[in-house]
Parts: C-alpha cells; sequence; structure tokens
C-alpha cells in the first residue's frame, strides 16, 4: 500500500530538483528522506530514482509516480475534508501566501473575518513576494497566494484559477522637501542622477525598478536592498534616497511623498489557486474572505490592461 507521507516527497523531489531542497522545505534530514525515498521503492517494486554524479534524477517510473502522486494526495485531502464536514462547514487549515504590502491591508483583515465566519477554518498566513509564491502554490506548501499576474516568471497555466483583486499603481517615493515632489507626476528619466533604495535582487519590485530605469534611459545607483519594505521607506525618510513601491507598501506614517510616474505604471493583484485543489469549501471561504473587503484605494486604480504601460515584461 502507498504512503501518502512518501509519495509527498517524491512529488516535492520532482518539484524542488535535488534531496537536499526536500530536506530543508519538509524540515526532514537529508538522510531521512532518501532513506524514506528507499523505502518507497520498495513498496512499488520499481527503481524510482537515479544518480548522475552527486545528484540523483526521476526515472521514467518516478516522473510518473510524482505527477500521479499530487493527484493522489488531493484527492485524500478532498475525502478528509468531506468526511469532516458533510455539512460544508469550511474545516481544516488553509494555507495563504502573501506579498508583504497585502498583509496588513488584505490578508488580516480577511482573517478577523473568517475567524468570525469560519470558526472551524484555521488561516495560515505566511509571507511570499511572487516570484516565492507561485512554486509553492505549485508544489502544495501553498494553498492559496495573492499575488501579481504581471510577474513574468510563473506560468499562468490551464492549472491555475486567477482572481482579480484589484490594479495597484507603482509610485515614486520620493523623501519631504525632494524636488520632484513639486510634479503631480514624475517622468523616470528626471532620477538619473538620484540614489536608490532597492527590494532584494531577482525580485519582482527590484526586476521592476531596474527595468524602467533602464527604458528611461539609465542604470539605476543603488544605495541599499532591503526585503522589509518598512526599511525601505525609512531609508527614503532618513537618507535621501528615492525608491519605487506599489501603493498597497506606503502608508501615512511615513514621512515620505508619493507621486505617480509618468507614463503610469500599475501592477495587477489577484487571488490565485491551483484548480481542483483539495479543501475546496475551506479554500472557497479564503478567497470570498479577500475578495470582500472595504473599498481599500490602492486597488481602485483604473484597469491597468488599457493604455497605460503595464509593470509586465514587453515582448
Amino acid at each position: 500500500m502507498l504512503n501518502s507521507g512518501r509519495l509527498h516527497l517524491l512529488s516535492q523531489l520532482d518539484t524542488l530538483g535535488t534531496v537536499r531542497a526536500v530536506a530543508d522545505t519538509l524540515h526532514l534530514s537529508a538522510s531521512t528522506v532518501s532513506q524514506q525515498l528507499a523505502v518507497l521503492e520498495t513498496e512499488t517494486r520499481c527503481r524510482l530514482i537515479e544518480r548522475t554524479g552527486r545528484r540523483v534524477r526521476l526515472t521514467p517510473a518516478g516522473l510518473l509516480l510524482a505527477r500521479r502522486a499530487r493527484e493522489i494526495l488531493d484527492r485524500m485531502a478532498d475525502a478528509e475534508a468531506e468526511l469532516r464536514a458533510l455539512n460544508d462547514e469550511p474545516i481544516g487549515t488553509v494555507r495563504l501566501a502573501v506579498f508583504q504590502s497585502a498583509i496588513y491591508s488584505l490578508a488580516v483583515p480577511a482573517a478577523n473575518r473568517l475567524a468570525t465566519t469560519h470558526p472551524h477554518l484555521r488561516l495560515e498566513l505566511v509571507e511570499m513576494e511572487p516570484h516565492e509564491s507561485g512554486p509553492a502554490l505549485r508544489s502544495g506548501e501553498a494553498d492559496v497566494i495573492v499575488t501579481t499576474t504581471d510577474y513574468s516568471g510563473l506560468t499562468w497555466g490551464a492549472d491555475l484559477d486567477v482572481i482579480s483583486l484589484g490594479s495597484d499603481p507603482v509610485l515614486l517615493v520620493l523623501p519631504n522637501g525632494h524636488p520632484l515632489a513639486a510634479r503631480a507626476a514624475v517622468d523616470l528619466a528626471a532620477c538619473k542622477e538620484e540614489t536608490w533604495a532597492c527590494d532584494r535582487p531577482q525580485s519582482y519590485m527590484a526586476d521592476l525598478t531596474v527595468r524602467l530605469c533602464r527604458e528611461s534611459g539609465f542604470e539605476p545607483r543603488v544605495a541599499c536592498r532591503f526585503s522589509n519594505y518598512l526599511m525601505l521607506l525609512r531609508h527614503v525618510e532618513t537618507t535621501g534616497s528615492i525608491a519605487l513601491l506599489p501603493a498597497l507598501a506606503v502608508t501615512a506614517d511615513h514621512a515620505v511623498v508619493t507621486r505617480r510616474l509618468s507614463p503610469p505604471v500599475h501592477r495587477n493583484v489577484a487571488v490565485v489557486v491551483r484548480r481542483g485543489a483539495p479543501q475546496r469549501a475551506a479554500v472557497n471561504a479564503v478567497i470570498a474572505a479577500l475578495r470582500d473587503h472595504p473599498e481599500i484605494e490602492a486597488l481602485s486604480a483604473p484597469d491597468a490592461s488599457r493604455e497605460d504601460r503595464k509593470a509586465a515584461p514587453r515582448p
């Protein structure tokens, strides 16, 4: 009989590529992962893994079982949820991955509403930026994600359901008293001599900042890289650097000035789930809570798919 835990390990190996990555993700030792996969080979009487130098790869049988494993595990989770909730009451744990600027504006209010309306549902919030949450959704590490569909690193295939939440403008963030604050909107070409505060390399906002600056004819001179937007805003406040940030990330308690870009730039914010994901009642309740938010000014921007320059890479 196949063991669900070992099937999960095989599925993760197919997604992550190495035993070490699987071990780190699941907080296990690499030797434990290897031992469990060896047991799975014994159970199936098939060679599932082969070594190529110091690395491993899945055999054709391993690839077949890894792909089937996702279906099997999803069906098991469905059955468990149905048995525990025959009255369709959403129960169980849903892991919601959210980029940091949406945590307190969207995710925490949704969690508070769910605690009242569905007390048997446990929502686990995880901060993940767009380059992290897409792979986590596909691997099963996250059940629901809030992300931007303008992120080019994730393929939006038929296996995903995308529910729009709104369009969030990308703003130029300036320290108080900066000369560019006198303008209603700023062309980035006017910022070529400025010092920049940026997100981590390879992150969505870091890549977007570099791309937009290059399109405006210059390479940004970066003074700092912080994954925490509060630290980034503090740097703008205290050192005179400037930054590009989504409107959701900038709150009124910072001594900064924001100006829209000319031409304007937006990112499209959406909830994304795997099609046919387990615990549909619980997942649907989380989606409904995220959509049923009070009006958020940052998400009321015009549709970015019109003539505005979008935050997605140009072809």
